[in-house]
């Protein structure tokens, strides 16, 4: 840039500029991926989304959330693919897990496992009042086939059951949808998307075990956590963030602190700045 200005060559201060402004895009992301340094940071995830109380409402919403994170997913050049989905009775989803395959997809989509809130003027109530709805995020990595997790067979129950929802001329005629329930722990896995009832049985069987070696791992951080006396909760499950779209606009990461006002961008899957705010706090905390 000294060079630049000493010759006051206004074509290479712009080519300097513009070279800088791709560094330093590069060295934005090249930081972001330091802090997936997590053993399963790099893998596929899948997403579970159930809807909380509030029937229609919070159907609709879960439905609002898959929809923004399926944006979010194409935005980054991931592929999604629906492995579970249960449609509400009126609208909208009561649960759905999609599989999101990409590189450090399970290392972003970490940082939105927890309650979600929305309060906004229902679409659904004939009197426009405001309603509160809830929906609960889980994300588990894909873990390889060769899971070094033993699962007993007379530990689990499988039921076979017909498809729900929109899934051609096929996979609602027949038995292929496969529920497996680990008695002893109480995970359940369902699986909908293959025609084939041993595919979903296989498919069904893999999340059974990434969601087991997960649980393993979570009992680890929490043994760890109390040796070091941590008041901080690591259990998930809790409030994170709140979406509220009336009276006013805005959405606030309860842990970070990080808003912004721009919902509908935010609801469009541009969620990006608060997936890197969270990682950065996750490693200060």
């Amino acid at each position: 840039m000294e060079l630049a200005e000493g010759e006051n060559d206004e074509e290479i201060e712009k080519e300097i500029l513009g070279d800088l402004e791709s560094f330093s895009k590069g060295l934005g992301k090249l930081e972001l991926r330091m802090m997936l340094s997590g053993k399963n940071d790099h893998k596929n995830a899948y997403l579970n989304i159930h809807a909380g109380a509030g029937g229609t409402e919070s159907c609709d919403w879960a439905s609002m959330l898959l929809r923004m994170y399926s944006r979010w997913a194409e935005s980054n050049n991931y592929t999604i693919s629906l492995i579970d989905i249960l449609p509400g009775e009126e609208a909208g989803i009561k649960r759905v897990t999609a599989l999101i395959k990409g590189p450090f997809a399970f290392g972003y989509l970490k940082s939105e496992v927890g309650v979600h809130r929305l309060v906004r003027i229902s679409p659904f109530d004939s009197n426009s009042r405001r309603h509160t709805s809830f929906a609960a995020i889980d994300v588990i990595p894909e873990l390889d086939t060769d899971i070094e997790i033993e699962v007993n067979e007379k530990d689990l129950k499988i039921d076979t059951y017909r498809s729900s929802g929109a899934g051609g001329q096929h996979v609602n005629k027949t038995d292929s949808a496969v529920r497996i329930t680990h008695l002893p722990s109480g995970i359940i896995v369902q699986c909908q998307n293959e025609r084939s009832q041993h595919k979903n049985r296989s498919m069904a069987l893999k999340m059974l075990k990434s969601k087991m070696c997960q649980l393993k791992e979570q009992d680890q951080e929490q043994e760890i956590a109390d040796a070091h006396d941590e008041k901080g909760d690591i259990a998930w499950g809790h409030q994170i963030r709140s979406y509220v779209l009336q009276p006013y606009a805005m959405i606030k990461d309860l842990r970070t602190g990080m808003e912004t006002a721009k919902t509908q961008s935010f609801l469009d899957g541009e969620i990006d700045g608060f997936i890197t705010s969270y990682l950065k706090w996750k490693i200060g905390k």
